[in-house]
């Protein structure tokens, strides 16, 4: 069996009846992803395959149409002209596509509506967002968290605009837009009934910042319509460009009261809603002394529409989340209370909040984790793609015929946490413009993504590939959101990330950006001398080793060494090829060059003369703090092969004995079947390992005789 989780929400939060998000655990076996309930009509979007090139989205088209806002303006000023908007005119094709609106509206500019209309009246709050009759509290519970966030805002609703100053009729908004900044023009018509804003207004009805917002967000997905149903996390996410996360809150870690203080603490946005159902009865529980408080905002919704309880919650209702803090104890004991504005100063327990909330979203601005302290640095790369029927829309692991053909993604890590030995990758797939094709009865596609290891340089993996070879991560459901998003802890090697919707012959342009901790200095440009090195096929034989170690270490002026010889080099790639190639591929050579790196600081401690070389009798416990318990003869013969005439080892010596140790160890190890010590071979085996050691070692029989 497969647990099935399913996420509602009511007509209230803008969802029609009955709609449902179905989410599924992934199923044991590899090879096989479990279906998510299919949900509306299976829409395929309509036209042929270039149908998802020629959708784009109107905002950029005014970026080309209508050049610079301020250009636009002053042009209008100039001609004392007030501007009509001509990609969003004001007309029924604005407001809905699949039905007339019941009542007779007027579009008015704002002085048509009051006397001396101001932009931003007092500055800019969750009281100036009231809900009108529209079903997007989802998006005005965004702007209501918008409005903490003072950096943010102003990049979001830029405050140099005005009913004045250079008025000319126009104003414009900035959203993040699958990967880069969007700026969007309106005109400041709006819809009315009986000199009234129908949709969404400010509490002050000379203040009309809010409602031109929700004016360029409607104009961006091609109506007010298409802003009816949604979860709070899209807006977010198009106001801040972040990641974003989702909880169940019945399934939420138990540290959930510190992520949401962290979360806020670091400017993320954070909305809650709760499911329709019975809540229950809140008001036993309210608590005046000084405790730990959540702030609630509600967005304003009409009374018609509320389905309240005797707490003055709203069911079905999204809420953005606007404080979380410690203030006190109560019996000497830490109690998260949990306070809900809602006209009253209502304090509620933070047990009741999980209880009674069935959801929680939050949009980080960094990918960095909630559950820690740390702040990371990170890279993220934009991968724009699209799934076309009958060439790229392979649809998951089920389909093995066609699931090869997805679009498939390099990704690279190397340098692995120092403590945990792994790389920390987000990675965030969203299925793009599905809102704005709503017009033509386009639902969200399933979608959901795998990551599996792989090695070499082939441009498209084989289908064969994905038969005999099971993911090395995935996320955890495929399901019908904009956006999917899931953090790994990967060991450093190089990846392939396949996207893909649920079912095949779904189209659709996507985005995938992986998230990775940045690179230090050193390793950006050791991955650049690498691929100069490399070339195309991003592998390298002895000779190539032996450029890119000498080109590395020359920048190490203290080691005042000459250089690693062609005869090490060989060595190294016996010990680190993997793979059987022959060559070593970027990942191969980052993990060589972590032993050089950590052998290079046990060689600088013992080279207590700064002369680029260790005597004889260091290099025996410089062997030892590398990790090397070896008996007097095998000291002996190491001096013999590796150190001068002035028993000296220098660092090409000092690192060849390593990596041929290093070698012989892990021989050892295979052979050690039972892990207690000690090996036992046949006599074919016997034949193998001596072979084995005199190509690792490179030693005369002089010296086997020794031995």
């Amino acid at each position: 069996t497969v647990p099935l989780l399913s996420v509602s929400a009511s007509v209230h939060r803008g969802f029609p009846p009955g709609f449902q998000i179905h989410l599924r655990s992934p199923p044991p076996h590899p090879q096989l992803q479990a279906a998510p309930q299919i949900v509306g009509s299976g829409f395929t979007a309509p036209g042929n395959i270039y149908s998802a090139i020629l959708s784009r989205n109107e905002a950029v088209k005014d970026a080309r149409r209508l050049k610079d806002f301020q250009e636009l303006r002053d042009k209008y000023v100039l001609k004392k002209v007030l501007f009509e908007d001509p990609l969003f005119p004001a007309e029924d094709s604005s407001l809905f596509y699949s039905e007339k609106f019941p009542l007779k509206l007027e579009w008015k500019r704002p002085s048509d509506i009051c006397s001396n209309p101001q932009f931003i009246l007092g500055g800019a709050n969750r009281t100036d967002i009231c809900q009108g009759d529209l079903g997007d509290c989802w998006l005005l519970a965004a702007i209501a968290c918008l409005t903490l966030n003072d950096i943010v805002l102003k990049r979001v609703v830029p405050h140099d605009q005005s009913f004045t100053e250079n008025y000319a009729g126009i104003f414009h908004f900035q959203f993040w837009r699958y990967g880069e900044w969007v700026d969007v023009v309106v005109d400041d018509r709006l819809p009315t009934y009986k000199n009234q804003l129908v949709f969404t207004r400010s509490g002050q009805k000379n203040e009309f910042w809010s409602a031109l917002l929700e004016k360029a967000y409607a104009k961006l997905h091609g109506s007010y319509e298409a802003l009816k149903g949604g979860n709070s996390l899209e807006a977010m996410e198009d106001f801040t460009g972040g990641l974003t996360e989702f909880y169940e809150i019945t399934e939420a870690p138990k540290e959930l009261y510190n992520i949401m203080r962290k979360a806020l603490k670091r400017g993320s946005l954070m909305s809650c809603a709760i499911d329709v159902r019975i809540l229950n009865e809140l008001d036993a529980v309210l608590v005046k002394n000084q405790l730990n408080l959540i702030n609630i905002s509600d967005v304003l919704v009409p009374t018609a529409q509320r389905t309240k309880t005797a707490s003055g919650l709203v069911t079905g209702h999204a809420y953005s989340v606007t404080g979380v803090e410690q203030v006190g104890l109560l019996c000497n004991q830490p109690v998260p209370l949990i306070i809900l504005l809602i006209f009253l100063q209502t304090r509620m327990c933070f047990e009741e909040f999980k209880k009674n909330f069935t959801k929680l979203e939050i949009c980080n601005v960094t990918p960095d984790t909630l559950e820690d302290d740390q702040m990371l640095k990170w890279n993220v790369t934009t991968h724009e793609g699209r799934w076309v029927k009958g060439c790229s829309a392979g649809g998951c692991r089920n389909f093995p015929d066609t699931y090869w053909t997805n679009p498939q993604f390099r990704l690279v890590l190397l340098e692995a946490d120092a403590k945990e030995k792994t790389c920390t990758v987000v990675v965030a797939l969203m299925q793009k413009g599905r809102r704005k094709e709503r017009c033509s009865g386009a639902t969200l596609h399933n979608i959901g993504f795998a990551i599996y290891e792989m090695k070499g340089n082939q441009q498209q993996l084989p289908k064969d590939f994905f038969l005999y070879n099971a993911s090395t991560a995935r996320c955890k459901s495929y399901v019908n959101m904009r956006e999917v998003t899931e953090r790994f802890c990967l060991k450093p090697g190089e990846y392939v990330i396949i996207p893909s919707t649920f079912d095949p012959h779904k189209e659709s342009e996507f985005l995938l950006r992986p998230f990775e901790e940045e690179e230090t200095e050193e390793e950006k440009q050791f991955r650049a001398i690498f691929q100069q090195i490399a070339g195309d096929d991003m592998q390298i034989n002895a000779n190539e080793l032996r450029t890119v170690l000498n080109r590395v270490v020359a920048k190490h002026k203290e080691l005042k060494t000459e250089g690693f010889s062609l005869e090490s080099c060989r060595s190294m790639i016996a010990l680190m090829d993997t793979d059987g190639t022959g060559h070593l591929n970027l990942q191969e050579f980052n993990h060589l060059w972590n032993k050089i790196k950590k052998w290079k600081l046990v060689f600088t401690r013992y080279d207590t003369d700064k002369s680029s070389t260790i005597s004889s009798f260091e290099m025996r416990n410089a062997l030892t703090e590398a990790g090397f318990q070896l008996n007097n003869q095998l000291y002996d013969i190491i001096c013999m092969r590796y150190a001068n005439e002035h028993m000296e080892l220098d660092f090409d010596s000092y690192i060849s004995c390593l990596v041929r140790l290093e070698g012989m160890f892990r021989a050892f190890r295979a052979f050690d079947r039972d892990g207690d010590g000690i090996i036992k071979l046949n006599v074919f085996e016997v034949s193998s390992i001596i072979f084995f050691f005199i190509c690792l070692l490179n030693i005369n029989n002089k010296y086997l005789q020794a031995a």
